[in-house]
């Protein structure tokens, strides 16, 4: 009998481990999935001065992911992924954002990240370019003509703006600059070279495509103020990244509510300001190809 009993409280003492694993899955599983937004068309990362540009809503994203997962979704928008997951108490389930900075971002939390899809723009392609461009009446007309010229780049995380501008500068016989001059954002750097301008100094800035309409529509630069003169091959823009740490299912689970979100989806595909929603591409930078 005493046998039988201490038989019984061993394999209790051997449950309550097990009991408490379950119960730690359910509270994980319970937690509301953080979906981080970099994207910088983003509406909280933008500004509403273009009409139907720049004004992304994803939280209309969350909501369809919350409605296909059967589990909470909450979108957090910052423009740093190190800061967003400060905020966050390190949680980043899905990633959304430029590619470039959200792998710059991911080497430097330290944080394994597994691409899933790119979203579409309103012209069905998934990547961007950098624009090189020059006060109106600068008397450069393409980007050999830029040697000697005070050139402002993108930071290194916005390859747009910076690698793939120094690439298209040698492809042109034009010498990168022995100390590179950054400009963060577009505006700063063209708001410089008109500066310059108006001291009959010759200066150029790198600029993203996507920025663009965005500089005169927001009266930043006045209309008309700037010419492109060159542009970089073409380079991925928005990504979307789901935290290689979660468990193996609830990846293939994100990736899957993700593509099915926008898919058949119109109002949403407009609310994102995309044409063909998240899509799977074959190659980095290539155009979406359509199942």
């Amino acid at each position: 009998m005493r046998r039988l009993s201490l038989l019984i409280v061993a394999l209790f003492l051997a449950a309550v481990p097990v009991a408490d694993q379950v119960r730690a899955d359910e509270a994980s599983s319970s937690k509301a999935l953080v979906v981080v937004v970099m994207d910088p068309l983003a509406m909280p990362l933008s500004c509403p001065c273009v009409a139907g540009y720049a004004q992304r809503d994803y939280e209309k994203l969350a909501a369809s992911l919350t409605k296909i997962l059967g589990r909470e979704v909450k979108v957090v928008f910052n423009d740093s992924l190190v800061t967003a997951l400060k905020k966050e108490n390190a949680r980043a389930d899905l990633i959304i954002g430029k590619q470039s900075v959200i792998l710059h971002d991911a080497q430097t939390a330290k944080l394994q990240v597994k691409k899933v899809a790119m979203l579409s723009g309103k012209d069905g392609l998934t990547t961007q370019r950098g624009l090189l461009v020059v006060a109106t009446a600068d008397p450069a007309k393409s980007v050999a003509d830029l040697k000697d010229y005070q050139i402002f780049f993108g930071p290194q995380e916005c390859d747009e703006k910076h690698g793939a501008a120094l690439r298209l500068l040698e492809k042109n016989g034009v010498a990168s600059p022995a100390k590179l001059e950054t400009a963060v954002a577009c505006d700063e750097g063209a708001v410089k070279i008109l500066k310059l301008a108006a001291e009959n100094v010759r200066g150029c800035a790198v600029i993203s495509s996507y920025a663009k309409p965005l500089l005169e529509g927001c009266g930043q630069v006045p209309k008309g103020a700037l010419r492109v003169i060159g542009e970089t091959e073409e380079i991925p823009f928005v990504a979307a990244y789901v935290n290689a740490a979660l468990d193996a299912d609830l990846q293939a689970a994100l990736s899957k509510a993700l593509l099915k979100s926008t898919a058949a989806d119109f109002l949403l595909r407009r609310a994102l300001e995309t044409k063909d929603g998240f899509v799977v591409v074959e190659e980095p930078g290539a155009v979406a190809k359509k199942k």
